[in-house]
């Protein structure tokens, strides 16, 4: 059936966003829910998207069944994964066409109007994509115990290892290592008892503290973000290889970070023209058979 409407869903680790348009792309509903990362919760996770379907359908004065009229590409936390790929085959919503694919490649196609170029997205934690113009191909992704270089979590892990060696006097204390032990009572074994349970979200909370000090001068905050910032470069030149394009940092650590860059990184990085939601329309478009330009 040929489709009549677009739907993008951008679903990530802490909410599931929702977008629907027609062919021109006049946005007729949009609408937001929990957390929707098919490799922690699967079930869930697709629950969640089901709901924002029969809302977003509700919302524009649409019956459920005009879905069976809707193009929807669907962008999930986790869906790079292959075994939840392979899972993520069985969900079949009664559409006129479905693609599912990872929410960092809605992100790479928002950020350059599905045009070639990448993306490095650092937040809590870090996830690149690169599109050059057939395929994506994606970096990282993997989970703070093993990737995530450049994001908040590791910044943060860093930081408290060197402010624990610092109370050891195996290096020279300053404000910062005496700042983040005083949030432990300047006590190793209390910090020892607090990463039993820490998720990588608790280990990102003392990035603002890091920017701060390193205005400050604190020289082992300034070195913390250089190394921070040469883990994104590595990714980034990589990413530029990949797609032979330009490069948009996203997430909460792009902002703050770019000045910490070497010279090179920065002149590499565009500013992203849209967000994720707006990738997914676009990787919409270009599954209905007119694919007009939206």
């Amino acid at each position: 059936m040929q489709p009549h409407y677009l739907l993008g869903i951008d679903g990530g680790g802490t909410q599931c966003r929702a977008r629907l348009t027609d062919l021109q792309g006049r946005m007729l509903a949009e609408a937001t829910g929990g957390p929707a990362n098919v490799w922690s919760d699967y079930d869930a996770a697709l629950t969640c998207v089901g709901q924002l379907i029969e809302r977003v359908l509700s919302q524009a004065g649409l019956a459920p069944e005009a879905l069976a009229q809707t193009a929807l590409v669907a962008g999930l936390a986790g869906a790079n994964v292959t075994s939840v790929q392979a899972r993520l085959a069985s969900w079949q919503p009664a559409c006129a066409a479905l693609q599912v694919v990872s929410d960092v490649e809605i992100a790479c196609a928002g950020a350059h109007g599905g045009a070639p170029g990448a993306v490095f997205i650092i937040g809590t934690g870090s996830q690149g994509a690169a599109w050059d113009g057939e395929q994506f191909t994606l970096l990282g992704g993997w989970g703070f115990a093993l990737s995530d270089q450049g994001s908040g979590a590791e910044l943060g892990r860093r930081a408290l290892r060197l402010a624990l060696l610092a109370h050891e006097a195996i290096i020279t204390q300053s404000a910062l290592t005496r700042q983040l032990m005083a949030q432990f009572d300047h006590s190793p074994e209390t910090m020892l008892l607090w990463t039993r349970s820490a998720t990588p979200a608790d280990w990102a909370r003392v990035v603002p503290q890091i920017f701060a000090a390193a205005d400050a001068g604190d020289g082992h905050a300034q070195d913390l973000l250089h190394q921070t910032a040469a883990d994104i470069g590595l990714m980034v030149r990589r990413l530029t290889a990949l797609s032979s394009g330009p490069v948009a940092l996203m997430g909460g650590l792009a902002t703050p970070i770019q000045r910490w860059l070497d010279d090179d990184i920065q002149a590499r990085l565009v500013t992203p023209q849209g967000d994720a939601l707006s990738g997914a329309l676009i990787l919409a478009q270009q599954l209905t058979p007119a694919r007009l330009p939206i």
